[in-house]
């Protein structure tokens, strides 16, 4: 049975993602991941804007990060060091991905926050795209801390 002691310095497997960290990052991932491309999604783009980054970026992850889940869940990482290093490297270019795409997306939110607020429809896109950006950066946030905490559990192996 794999505990929190055990994580840094082995893979899990089956439910034991559910316990270990830096697994126990895989389901904010994907919640705050999600909230990202669902408000993203949700609101119209007036102006040239880099909302179709921030797209892909929230899908690739979110999708990525299930499948990664996914695997490590059926145990073919088999404690694998090799495993390890893809874990660290998937999160890390993970984090990046997000933290442009964060960046990205207040600029444009900032942007947009200039125009004309009085329209109630542009401000209740205004008001998703705030959202979004906080998400945004929670989500990268996460990745950052879970491609440490790998590259931590990874050094020990």
């Amino acid at each position: 049975m794999a505990t929190t002691a055990q994580a840094i310095n082995s893979l899990p497997s089956g439910l034991g993602v559910f316990t270990t960290l830096p697994d126990l990052f895989f389901i904010p991932e994907l919640v705050f991941g999600g909230l990202v491309w669902i408000l993203v999604a949700s609101t119209n783009v007036y102006m040239e804007n880099p909302q179709g980054w921030v797209m892909f970026v929230s899908v690739f992850c979110f999708v990525f990060t299930f499948l990664w889940l996914l695997l490590f869940m059926m145990g073919v990482n088999k404690n694998n060091s090799m495993w390890a290093s893809l874990d660290v490297a998937y999160h890390a270019l993970a984090a990046f991905f997000y933290l442009s795409a964060s960046v990205a997306l207040a600029y444009v939110t900032t942007v947009l926050g200039q125009i004309n607020l009085g329209n109630e429809i542009l401000f209740k896109y205004y008001q998703e795209d705030i959202a979004a950006v906080v998400f945004s950066y929670i989500a990268t946030l996460l990745y950052a801390i879970h491609a440490v905490m790998s590259a931590c559990r990874w050094k020990s192996l």
